[in-house]
C-alpha cells in the first residue's frame, strides 16, 4: 500500500519555507513564492505538515482516474 504524499494548498501558503528546511529527501521547491511538492522524491514522512505553521500541507494518497 503507497504511502501519502504531501499535498500543498497554494491558496493557504505563506510562503515561509519551513517545509522545504525540514524535507530530508528535498521534495519540496519554491515557485512564484509557493511551495510544491515533487511527488516522486516525497517519501510522505509527514514532517513538512508538522511543521507548517498554517496547516497548508497535508499528507493525501495520490487519485488515480481510469476512464472506462
Amino acid at each position: 500500500m503507497e504511502k501519502p504524499k504531501a499535498r500543498v494548498d497554494q491558496t493557504k501558503c505563506l510562503s515561509c519555507g519551513g517545509c522545504i528546511s525540514v524535507c530530508p529527501m528535498d521534495a519540496i521547491i519554491m515557485y512564484a513564492n509557493k511551495s510544491f511538492v515533487e511527488e516522486e522524491k516525497c517519501t510522505g514522512c509527514g514532517l513538512c505538515a508538522e511543521i507548517c505553521p498554517v496547516g497548508a500541507i497535508r499528507m493525501a494518497k495520490m487519485e488515480v482516474i481510469v476512464n472506462q
